[in-house]
């Protein structure tokens, strides 16, 4: 099976997810959308995929978000495409897409859902928590 993941290596989460898809034999495909951000149609088609809303993608911490005023509750849909779009760094990651679907795999554990069910028997995260399939 092959995966997808818009990664930034700088985060543990999504440094965790990596590792999860290519200890399970995944053929993965690394975007760092920081530095190759989703077009605003693929970025729809991801929301879409992952049936959540663009709020539930915006990522706050380290992000402009409050400079922007995110919180507030005046901002449209599409409007909040267009900060993402403008800002990258506002979505929020890692996004994992396979076969199974797509989701926004935090936390990091979420990205079993989207594996062969015994493709991972225990995975160890950086912190050194011990994941394994329920």
């Amino acid at each position: 099976m092959s995966a997808i993941i818009y990664h930034n290596p700088k985060c543990g989460t999504s440094r965790n997810v990596l590792a999860m898809l290519q200890e399970a034999g995944e053929d993965v495909t690394v975007i760092e959308y920081l530095k190759e951000p989703p077009t605003r149609e693929r970025l729809v088609q991801l929301l879409a995929e992952m049936q959540i809303t663009p709020r539930q993608l915006l990522r706050q911490k380290g992000t402009p978000y409050d400079e922007l005023g995110l919180g507030e509750d005046k901002w449209s849909n599409d409007q909040l495409i267009d900060f993402m779009m403008e800002h990258p760094i506002l979505i929020n990651r890692p996004i994992v897409v396979t076969e199974k679907g797509a989701k926004l795999c935090r936390p990091s554990e979420t990205v079993l859902e989207l594996l062969d069910e015994g493709a991972i028997a225990s995975f160890t995260k950086e912190d050194g928590e011990v994941v394994r399939p329920r």
